[in-house]
């Protein structure tokens, strides 16, 4: 049964997806620092990659024609970059992994096959036309759309632009994010506690998932429990991000100033969220930068980022794709009492004797962080849904979810 209170997931996303701005600052980079960086313009391709016929082998470059059982005189030798020539009628070229084709030459016939004698080469194989020969434009075509914009450059994309000849690539700036944690009670690491202190674990969390999905922390502080000191910092901050991400002060506390702020001094458009863990999320905006409340639990925080806060920033940084695909997989675990919240599991997947299933921690606590150290990712159980040992459940793994 569903609360009517709290907004399904599916409505919370729609809505926070509307609000999410297209990016628009741009600039160039060096290719060498393009990982991780999301695509600006089309890439179409500037020259035909290879551009020209090449072997794919270590061998000899023939007319198919001339292999006949006999032996066939070697005229040239050519080594990967070196120009060629057209190979003279009856005869052979000596060449290797990457060399141009010679002109007339049909076959390369790889040198495993060949019996060199002073004669020349005998080729003991059967010989095709074009075998291990590496057309000019097999990759990529003159012209062609080689990648589109808002991919993510990742190692592969660096070697096909490189291949390309392209040196240097547009790309959107990067989200630049402020960070900010609320509480009394928190100190940094590597300070003694004193009674009722614990330590800032959501702030590193944040900043190592906003790194990796390629956003740039351009500060981070801690929010005292006051509420004139929360309206003062969030309107500072909100002047040099382009959106800032809280952990805590969404609940319903009367020490949790940050939904009362973005409610008095900006706009709130969405408060709690029927998921689990993660239900006190908030989401508004102070002046014209969007901020992300989330909840102050540590797992809380993870699970609200990369299922809310990700696909939002997916967007805003211009990619293709917003949302992950996940795969399904058999759950190796049970859950008697169904939720009117959809469930987000650490779980992760592990080989038995009945194949492959989800395994989930057994302490599911939003307070355990060491329970999505475990996990390898995310099982979903859907509102209202009991699970057995053996139904199939929607699995992200975090590296999906924060790529």
């Amino acid at each position: 049964m569903s609360n009517p209170q709290l907004a399904s997931l599916d409505d919370a996303l729609a809505q926070i997806l509307a609000q999410a701005r297209a990016p628009g600052r741009v600039e160039t980079v060096a290719l060498a620092d393009a990982l991780g960086r999301i695509l600006a313009e089309d890439q179409t391709v500037p020259c035909d990659v290879p551009p020209s016929d090449n072997s794919a082998v270590d061998g000899y470059a023939v007319r198919q024609a001339d292999v006949r059982g006999e032996a066939i005189p070697v005229s040239a030798r050519y080594p990967a970059g070196e120009a060629t020539r057209p190979l003279a009628p009856g005869t052979a070229a000596r060449i290797f992994t990457g060399s141009e084709i010679p002109a007339g030459a049909d076959s390369v016939v790889m040198q495993e096959r060949v019996e060199v004698t002073e004669a020349g080469i005998v080729v003991h194989a059967e010989v095709t036309e074009g075998q291990n020969i590496r057309r000019r434009g097999q990759d990529l075509t003159v012209g062609e759309r080689a990648l589109a914009a808002g991919t993510r450059i990742r190692p592969q994309e660096m070697g096909l632009l490189a291949s390309m000849g392209i040196a240097r690539v547009p790309v959107f700036e990067r989200l630049k994010v402020a960070v900010l944690s609320t509480g009394d009670e928190l100190v940094d690491p590597g300070t003694a506690l004193a009674p009722g202190q614990i330590y800032n674990s959501n702030r590193y969390t944040l900043i190592g998932m906003l790194t990796q999905a390629g956003c740039q922390v351009v500060l981070t502080e801690t929010l005292r429990d006051q509420r004139e000191a929360t309206r003062e910092t969030l309107l500072r901050v909100a002047e040099s991000s382009d959106l800032v991400i809280t952990s805590g002060g969404v609940s319903v506390g009367e020490e949790d100033h940050v939904r009362a702020v973005l409610e008095e001094s900006g706009t709130l458009s969405l408060w709690r969220m029927a998921i689990k863990p993660g239900k006190p999320l908030a989401f508004g905006s102070i002046g014209s930068t969007p901020v992300l409340g989330l909840p102050g639990n540590p797992v809380s925080v993870l699970v609200t980022f990369l299922v809310v806060g990700m696909p939002y920033i997916r967007k805003c940084q211009g990619r293709l794709r917003t949302s992950p695909v996940g795969e399904r997989v058999a759950a190796g675990f049970s859950i008697d009492t169904p939720s009117f919240r959809r469930e987000f599991v650490r779980a992760r997947k592990e080989t038995g004797d009945s194949g492959l299933s989800l395994a989930a921690f057994s302490n599911q606590s939003s307070g355990v962080m060491s329970s999505a150290c475990w996990a390898e990712g995310l099982a979903v159980v859907p509102e209202d849904t009991k699970v057995s040992p053996g139904d199939l459940l929607t699995y992200y793994s975090f590296s999906e979810l924060l790529n």
